[in-house]
This record gives structure tokens, sequence and C-alpha cells, in this order.
């Protein structure tokens, strides 16, 4: 089918908007891939170093012409979707070898786990370690002796970083390698339903405890459909992993065998041989695009709606929120995976996943097929599935029937006819909010604000009682400049007590959600930010706030709210403790979160 028009006209605007960087940068890209990797012009002691520890692959490192394969890895057994790749390097050294080829550990990058900080200091240095974990893979290769780069990542920040890097060396190829899902715990509604209960004092900690360890029980991302499983998603939509690729558990033969497989690929696509794929060709305005169509379809994570930006402004492409919306307005929500429905990532997987949504969406001509991928031309050929079989490892085409329709529907039967975000403008500024999970009687609500400065603030209002009417809660002070955009997902079981009480509640904040939050309906990313003397900062208890989600509207309405001088409060305790002042130049120089709200891409630090 032909490519839908709405889709053309936005991924148009975006190569017009973006054609004066984007060239500088492909030329910079042409620039270094003719100057190619440097292991032939090292100095015999640069060398020397390089492979002192490599036993046997020391001559065919010597040699110059096998490929090197270079490993940037972000394990740690903190993240349990970060350690399986433990076990990744041994079984890409070997399946480099077998391909004629090295590989080696190129550098490591550092990985947090936001579960672990939700509510805690550390949650203020999450997003920032995206702009870090970009910094540490530019060490790893700066190195400059690998003719391919393979990247292990998974979670929130981590893929964005790396992705942001891989784009920085877009004259290397580079293939990201995902370690899968943990298997399904205790269901995610389940989960929800016990910390509820806690936040309302009805159990004790060691029945919440109980409740968590079931939960998140063992290796692998954690099975909801938040920021981790959105980046796979999109790795697969971009053209960045193997087909079928994303959603396959961790220590299973399958996985084993698609990890060798993209160790495979990714020397067959360096400058040394006949299908030499930069990922600066993969990366282009046709791959966002198709990472924008795949994250309104299944209604992923809002935080992507702030990496996207950075992601594509390191390839010298510029997004703005007008594309997300555009988009948004002609993607049907395709799928309801927790916290948009009841299903888990394996379920998603189970019932087609990946494989029918994208051909469902290539047949409605919601998606470019003429893209470069790391598999080869063509998204087309993402619509297949890897199997397992006595011949070795296979792609067959994928379904094309959904197998079941509660978690996954066709394009023509949606759930519901325009994607999971909303892009929301006003008087207040422009924010996002992430409707696929939210009721739809809770998508516009009109209601008095409450004004807190921080998400303490609201936890001890709730529990001295003094939530008990419809209310907009508004959480300001908490965006890039102010204290890092914390995620502020420890909110959501007492702001979904209210909900349960039968109250009206919205949350409006210039800082963000994680990928699990949804029930609430929540303004987020609000820009310009309170602590650049944004809306936000003018407000008070009592002014009448408006959020609507079907009219894409943020506003106050009460009269004289704007005019008066912003509030200015004390960040000082934002600052230190928990590594926080080792991070104080990037707070300072971060852009706004429309942008991407990066400290270090160019113009990121326009207000």
């Amino acid at each position: 089918m032909s490519l839908h028009p709405t889709i053309r006209d936005v991924t148009e605007r975006i190569r017009a908007r973006s054609a004066p960087t984007r060239q500088t940068y492909l030329e910079r890209v042409r620039r270094a891939a003719e100057d190619g990797p440097h292991r032939a012009h090292l100095s015999c002691g640069n060398q020397a170093h390089a492979y002192a520890a490599m036993g046997q692959d020391k001559d065919r490192l010597a040699g110059h012409r096998a490929p090197n394969l270079g490993i940037v890895t972000a394990y740690n057994d903190m993240l349990s979707a970060h350690q399986p790749f433990e076990r990744f390097p041994a079984l890409i050294r070997e399946a480099a070898r077998r391909a004629g080829g090295t590989a080696q550990v190129a550098g490591g990058v550092p990985a947090m786990c936001d579960g672990v900080t939700q509510g805690q200091p550390g949650m203020e240095l999450s997003l920032f370690s995206r702009d870090v974990i970009a910094m540490a893979a530019g060490v790893a290769l700066s190195h400059n002796t690998f003719d391919a780069a393979a990247y292990l990542g998974v979670c929130d920040k981590i893929v964005p970083g790396l992705v942001i890097a891989a784009a920085t060396f877009g004259h290397v190829p580079a293939v990201f390698m995902p370690a899968g899902p943990m298997t399904s715990g205790l269901p995610n509604d389940e989960k929800a339903r016990v910390r509820q209960q806690f936040a309302a004092g009805e159990i004790d900690r060691d029945a919440l405890m109980r409740a968590e360890m079931e939960s998140y029980h063992g290796p692998g991302t954690c099975t909801f459909y938040g920021t981790a499983n959105t980046n796979q998603m999109l790795m697969e939509f971009m053209g960045l992993h193997l087909p079928g690729a994303s959603f396959v558990n961790p220590g299973t033969p399958l996985r084993d065998a698609l990890t060798e497989a993209a160790t495979e690929r990714a020397l067959a696509i360096t400058a040394l041989g006949n299908a030499y794929t930069p990922v600066a060709d993969v990366l282009d305005e046709r791959a966002f695009v198709n990472g924008i169509v795949g994250l309104m379809a299944t209604g992923g994570s809002t935080n992507l709606v702030l990496h996207l930006p950075a992601m594509a402004r390191a390839a010298g492409i510029a997004l703005e929120p007008q594309d997300f919306a555009e988009i948004s307005a002609v993607t049907p929500l395709m799928a309801k995976v927790y916290p948009n429905g009841l299903a888990d990532v394996n379920h998603f997987h189970a019932a087609g996943g990946l494989p029918y949504m994208i051909g469902q969406l290539l047949e409605a001509g919601l998606l470019h097929e003429d893209v470069t991928t790391i598999a080869g031309p063509g998204l087309a050929r993402y619509a297949s599935d890897p199997k397992l079989t006595d011949a070795g490892l296979v792609w067959e085409d994928g379904p094309r029937q959904s197998q079941n329709d509660k978690i996954l529907r066709p394009v023509g039967a949606p759930f519901q006819p325009t994607g999971g975000l909303r892009e929301l403008t006003g008087n207040l500024g422009t924010g996002i909010m992430k409707v696929s999970a939210v009721a739809p009687e809770l998508h516009a609500i009109e209601a008095p604000a409450r004004i807190f400065d921080d998400q303490e603030q609201v936890k001890a209002a709730f529990k001295a009682g003094e939530l008990t009417g419809d209310c907009v809660i508004v959480v300001r002070f908490q965006g890039p400049r102010a204290n890092g955009m914390p995620e502020l997902h420890a909110l959501t079981p007492t702001l979904s007590v209210l909900l349960d009480r039968g109250l009206k509640v919205a949350l409006v904040t210039d800082g963000r959600m994680s990928g699990a939050s949804g029930k609430v309906p929540a303004a987020l990313h609000v820009s310009p930010e309170a602590a650049l003397g944004g809306p936000l900062a003018r407000l008070r208890d009592g002014d009448v706030i408006r959020v609507d989600a079907r009219a894409g509207v943020l506003e106050v309405l009460s009269d004289g709210a704007l005019d008066r001088a912003p509030a200015t409060p004390d960040l000082g305790a934002n600052t230190h403790g928990t590594g926080r002042e080792l991070f104080e130049l990037f707070r300072r120089n971060a852009g706004v979160a429309t942008l991407g709200a990066s400290p270090l891409l160019p113009d990121g630090a326009q207000e």
C-alpha cells in the first residue's frame, strides 16, 4: 500500500527542517568513513596495548584483514534486564571467531535501575545518566580500532544513550543486542492492587514485599510495557535489532542463537565486506518516523517522547512536538499491554508481537518500508519471526492473524483509532499525556489546583487527609534545570487511591513519570519548566486548571494567575548527596524537554 499522506508529509517536513544539520552530520560521517578504523595506522606500541590480552586472537587482530567488533556493554547485576549480558561477551567472541573475525569488550557504560531509585534522591541522576552513557560509550569507541560496534543495553536511559553514541560514531556499523524479558511472574495488575492497598494502609510492608518479589523475580526486563520494553520495540521498528529479537526470554537457546547471529551480521556489514552499512544510513528521518509510529501503535512510554528528539539530534535530525502529535492522530492503538491492559510483554509476544504489528502497519501504509536496516534493505523483513530448527536459526513469515484480540488487534479494528499519547498545549506550556491507560471519563478534568514543590509534599498531604475533593495536583520544579527531571512514579499508588475513592484527580508536572504509570491522567514534561520561570511557577492553590486530552489543552482558567511573579523555591537540597553534586554542570546546561533535555547536543541549552 502507498504511504499514508500524513506520514509522508511529516517525514518531508522533518527532512526539510533538518536539512542543514543533517548535511553537516553526513559530511562529517563520510570523512570519518574515508579514514576508516585506524588499527592499521596505529603505531606498533599502540597496537600492542590493544591486543596484549587477546590470546588466540592476537595474530588475527595484528593482520588487519579480519573485522574487529567492539562490544559496548551496560552489564551489571543490579538490573535484572542487564544481568544476562554477563554471558554475552564470551558468546560474541566465539561467534566472531567462527565468522572469521574478532571481538573485544571496548568498554562498559553505567546503567542505573530506576526501580531501585524511584522516590529516592538517586532518581535525580536518572535522566542525565543517559548523557553519561553516551559519553562513556564514546570513550569506549575512541580507541578507533573497531570495524563495527555491538551495543548491549535494554533499559530506560541506557538504549537512548547508546543510540546517541552510535549516531555520533555514525560511520561505524552498529548492532543492538537485547537480553529479553523475564518470564511472567505475579500479574502486573495484582502488583498494582497490592501497592494501592499499602498506600491506603490496608496491608503491612511484609505483604507488599512478598508481592514485589513475586513480580520482579528473575533475569530479564520487567514484564510491563514501560520504558525498557518500549526501547526494545523502537530498536526493532528502527532497524537496529535483528528481526523478532526484542522479546525472546534470556537464557534460552533461541536467545543465544540470536546473539550469535547478530554478531555475524555485525561483522558482515563492516567496510571490509560488500554490505557496508554505517549506522548513519540506518538512523535517518524515516527510521525516526517509524519509531514514533511504533510508539503510538503500542501505547509506549512517555519517556521516549523525551528521548527520541535527543537521539535524533545526535544524527542531525530535528524532531518537534507537532511531529509526535500528527503521527499519533493517524496511528491506531493496536496493543493493550500493562499498564494499558492486563497482559505483559510475554503475552504480547505470544499473541503475535512486533512481527504482526509491523506487517499490519506496513500494509496500512503507516510505516516507511524503504529504509536501511542492520538486517538489510527494507522493513518488510521485520514482519518475520526467528525460529530455531534442526538446520539452525531461520526466519519465517510472521503471523497474519492476532492470536489474542484482547492483547493485539489489527489496524482495521484497533483498541482506539489514534495513538496512545497526546500532546497538550495552552497557557501553561506544552506537555504530553499517555492516554492509552487512562479511563475515557478522566481524559478531561477541570478542577482547583493543589500546588506542591516536590512529591514528598504530596504524600504528606495525602497522609494528613487534605486531599478530599476533585483537584489538579501540580508538582513543579521537577524539570531538568531544577533537579534533573526525576520520574514521579512513586506518586502513582497515592493518586490511584484518590481515583478509587471516586475523586477526579489529574497530575501536572514538569517532571517525568515511569513508563509503568498510566492510570492517573498526567500532563508530563511541561515546558517551559518552572525553574526557568515557566507558567507553573506562577500558580497558586485554588487556581482552576483544565487538563483535556480530548482537545489537547493544558491551561489555567483563573483570571490573573499568570500575571503573578514566579515562585523561586530553594533548590539547594537537590544539589548534593547521592552524587548529585557531580551533576551540577548537567543541570545548569540542560536543554528544554521538547528538545530532549540534553546538556550535550547542539542547541541543547536553548531556552
